[in-house]
């Protein structure tokens, strides 16, 4: 059974950092097959989010409407790093692992999960059948990750200086944002010629990126910008971090009721930056193909281009 043609694709959230991506591979590389591509994002009609749980409302307009296949972009936190500090070291699909979720965002993930899941095989509208399958970026980085241009504009306060607080032996998977766009696209394709054999399956999305720790993984970037990284070793002891990242948490709930704080460190995000968590799997290769479409050399190169870009805009404005 070949991939249908002449499709209409639907992205969700195509105005964000991975849609705007996976909205240009689809464009650039559907050789023929998609007809349309169509964006839907609360930034295009605000009136939508009056709706409830996201994912239970795309899995109904599915079944209402007769939609046959869907790719759901989950995320690793689904499985961790947990709060409880035990590393996930170069684990796949199957690895064992204690999965603790306290945060809204990986409980949420991880419910949207086991509908998708749970969905694969539903009959929808005319007597079809729905196939699902479930794609877990680890870090994603690359153009227009305004998380990177966070760190950036941070690393200009303080001197196109970068201080570690996290120890350089705490590594974190990272990958490319058009590699997981590309894994996508090939996912789409097989879930189409074979439902069968990813249906209900899920996938972290991996490439050729180093094994870094946040600091240094962002300091491949960030150096062609003249930054430099302070310390071979924490500067910061670790209780003092976690004492402001209590802090944080403490000063959050206090003023809920006049604005939202959200500080970058607390501790959820601590608990994540210090535990080790990297994927080796093969299993998207196995499945439906998948290999990376950018290099880690041609990744590091786009992405140093975009904050060059900006880092030349902030030099004319001095």
């Amino acid at each position: 059974m070949a991939a249908r043609r002449n499709q209409v694709y639907l992205v969700t959230g195509g105005c964000g950092f991975l849609g705007w991506h996976l909205v240009k591979m689809l464009v650039e590389r559907s050789e023929g097959e998609i007809a349309e591509v169509r964006v839907f994002d609360l930034y295009l009609d605000d009136k939508m989010r009056h709706l409830g749980t996201g994912t239970e409302n795309v899995v109904q307009a599915c079944v209402d409407h007769g939609v046959q296949y869907l790719i759901y972009t989950s995320s690793m936190e689904v499985v961790g790093p947990n709060v409880k500090g035990d590393h996930f070291y170069r684990g796949n699909e199957e690895t064992d692992y204690n999965i603790n979720h306290v945060k809204p965002y990986p409980q949420s993930k991880a419910a949207a999960e086991a509908l998708v899941i749970a969905s694969n095989g539903k009959q929808v509208k005319d007597g079809k059948q729905l196939n699902t399958c479930i794609l877990r970026p680890t870090g994603i980085y690359g153009e227009k990750h305004e998380l990177m241009r966070t760190f950036y504009e941070q690393g200009l306060k303080m001197g196109r200086r970068v201080f570690r607080v996290i120890p350089a032996s705490t590594e974190h998977g990272r990958v490319y944002v058009g590699n997981v766009a590309w894994m996508h696209l090939l996912a789409a394709r097989k879930i189409q010629e074979s439902p069968s054999a990813i249906g209900g399956q899920a996938y972290f999305c991996y490439d050729n990126s180093p094994y870094l720790s946040y600091y240094d993984f962002n300091m491949e970037f960030l150096a062609a910008c003249g930054f430099r990284l302070i310390g071979s070793r924490p500067l910061v002891p670790y209780f003092i971090l976690f004492l402001v990242a209590l802090l944080n948490e403490l000063l959050q709930w206090l003023l809920r009721p006049f604005f939202c704080y959200a500080p970058l460190l607390n501790k959820y995000t601590l608990a994540v930056a210090s535990t080790t968590f990297t994927v080796e799997t093969d299993k998207a290769e196995r499945h439906f193909g998948y290999k990376p479409l950018y290099s880690w050399d041609e990744s590091k190169a786009r992405t140093i281009n975009w904050i060059k870009a900006f880092d030349g805009e902030h030099s004319k404005e001095q």
